[in-house]
């Protein structure tokens, strides 16, 4: 009877044995590890390739990271990400990482992005990524901000004649013997002055066939071969200024004794007209400020597919990394996890961390969550990581 309860143990140990090493194993590493600032890295070059209006983004904080590795060794970092408006268009080839930071004062703009990537062979790629683009702009007791400048709609009117009006005079008075044409308006603000009321336009601008405004039928070259730029104009009635930038092009190589490098080419994108043609969305020109894309999911990895990332989010216990206390031997808890957006349908993962001998209690687990003290001294918890720039 004895042998017979003993080989039943056994056995069942096996099972359970084998049954977890067919399991995911999840690992949370911090937010401001260098795992997460790699993996992140690679998932904003990837999301700003991926916008082909308005701004580029930068970086305002890591919110969260979990690295998912099968038995077969293939991972799956999920990330939860802020990111921030930039005052550099898509089309600017400053590195993004170089832009200055819309301001909240400026009204910023702001993309909370979920992003999965995929690790093989020591190269991350992303896989999957969703984002939701909102304006975030000062907090005030005192009601509205009177004679502060707020966004007004990409396609409105008033505004539409300062960005004819200032491109012709660029046009008129540009030494680039090229006439430009609007390629997108990127931001548009109004407020009110002791002038009367002021108008803001950002916008960006594409190289035409012609030579001279008295040309007809001016058509933009090719993105490959097109100069681009970037114009701020302002006007109170009829009084308008007009500011351009215009970006170099590969073709513009310099010479190579110089030691200076040439800038990389425009993202290679679609022309988009703003006011007519196949380009056309009035989805975007309603708007106030340009939106990433909501939703890439080229793999069809379901990973993103139902809801955000925060509302499927694995019901995982985690204890802050502390230094380990001698008089306290330390045990590993596997902790199986309800992660059904993240691993295939029927397996749970197993999620791997420390804890204290006498954390098993409920009472022992409640405490460890909470933050620990190491001599005296607070430990950083593991997310989210810092904010780069501001809170929003």
């Amino acid at each position: 009877m004895k042998l017979q309860a003993t080989s039943a143990v056994l056995s069942l140990l096996l099972v359970g044995s084998w049954a977890q090493a067919l399991l995911p194993n999840i690992t949370l590493p911090t937010c401001d590890s260098p795992e997460a600032q790699a993996a992140t890295q690679v998932a904003l070059d990837y999301i700003n390739a991926q916008n082909t209006h308005g701004y580029k983004y930068a970086l305002n904080q890591i919110e969260d990271i979990k690295i998912i590795t099968r038995p077969d060794g293939a991972q799956t970092y999920m990330l939860e990400l802020e990111f921030l408006e930039t005052k550099c268009h898509v089309l600017d080839p400053t590195p993004a990482a170089q832009c200055p930071v819309r301001t909240i004062a400026e009204t910023a703009v702001e993309a909370d992005c979920d992003v999965a990537l995929s690790k093989t062979a020591g190269v991350l790629s992303v896989v999957a990524f969703k984002c939701k683009t909102e304006t975030e702009t000062p907090d005030s007791d005192l009601g509205p901000c009177v004679g502060c400048s707020s966004l007004i709609p990409l396609n409105d009117t008033d505004a539409a004649l300062l960005v004819q009006a200032s491109l012709d005079i660029f046009n008129k008075n540009n030494t680039f013997n090229s006439v430009f044409a609007l390629f997108e308006v990127g931001r548009l603000s109004s407020q009110v002055v002791s002038g009367g009321l002021k108008l803001s336009a950002e916008y960006a601008i594409i190289e035409t066939n012609c030579t001279s405004t008295d040309d007809k039928g001016c058509v933009p070259l090719n993105h490959t071969v097109a100069r681009h730029g970037f114009c701020f104009s302002e006007g109170i009635g009829l009084a308008t200024s007009v500011d351009c930038q215009i970006y170099l092009t590969m073709e513009q190589i310099v010479d190579p004794a110089s030691n200076i490098t040439a800038p990389p080419a425009p993202p290679q994108v679609l022309l988009h007209a703003h006011t007519a043609g196949p380009g056309l969305s009035p989805a975007i020109h309603a708007l106030k400020h340009h939106k990433l894309t909501a939703l890439h999911d080229p793999s069809a990895s379901g990973l993103l597919s139902a809801e955000s990332a925060e509302s499927v989010e694995a019901p995982v216990v985690v204890v802050p990394v502390a230094p380990v206390v001698p008089e306290v031997p330390a045990v590993v808890v596997d902790v199986p996890a309800d992660v059904s957006a993240d691993v295939p349908a029927g397996t749970a993962p197993v999620v791997k961390r420390e804890v204290a001998a006498e954390a098993a209690t409920p009472a022992a687990e409640e405490k460890a969550a909470e933050p620990l003290l190491a001599a005296g001294v607070p430990l950083v918890p593991r997310c989210p990581g810092k904010i780069i720039h501001f809170s929003t």
